[in-house]
């Protein structure tokens, strides 16, 4: 048997989507899995609706995950929870952008960081691997603010992992929030 991770990273054009899932992709890269990614853009380049698919295990075949395959759906834009949500899994475990009160981020823009962060909670990758597939891809002058912003993403989901009121399970969710 041949497992493998499926992980949908959605959002808006402008909002980092493809440099999220670029970052996943060298992550799981640099930790000696299999990985194959697969982008779709809405019809404008700024404010359409995109999504970047995201595979990795010990072999994977396609980039293209099937409909109602994905383990995890990390969706950057509150609009476009409803419209992917039937790529998660029955079980799956969606991340919503919402869990990131607003203000708590050094720069808004690095949200897309922040929410690999509560990802990276999930996925037995050590911190130390995002932290160098971050700095591979950004400039030295973004290092700090979005080593910052994915450390909040991190501590967001690590003591709740799994009952917060931004994570859900399965297709028709159960949502556990914590008091």
């Amino acid at each position: 048997m041949n497992p493998v991770t499926n992980i949908v990273i959605a959002g808006l054009g402008g909002q980092g989507v493809v440099k999220a899932s670029d970052i996943l992709a060298d992550v799981v890269f640099r930790s000696g899995f299999d990985v194959k990614k697969a982008e779709v853009h809405g019809m404008s380049q700024r404010g359409g609706s995109v999504s970047s698919d995201v595979r990795f295990g010990t072999r994977v075949l396609s980039p293209m995950i099937p409909t109602g395959e994905a383990d995890y759906l990390v969706v950057l834009e509150a609009t476009q929870v409803e419209a992917t949500r039937y790529l998660l899994r029955p079980g799956g475990v969606l991340l919503r952008a919402d869990a990131v009160a607003e203000g708590t981020l050094p720069n808004a823009k690095a949200l897309n960081v922040a929410m690999l962060g509560m990802l990276s909670v999930f996925l037995a990758i050590p911190e130390a691997t995002w932290l160098a597939a971050l700095h591979a891809s950004l400039p030295e002058k973004l290092h700090a603010v979005n080593e910052q912003s994915f450390r909040i993403g991190r501590s967001i989901a690590k003591p709740i992992k799994g009952d917060t009121p931004c994570m859900e399970t399965g297709t028709t969710p159960t949502v556990r929030c914590t008091p």
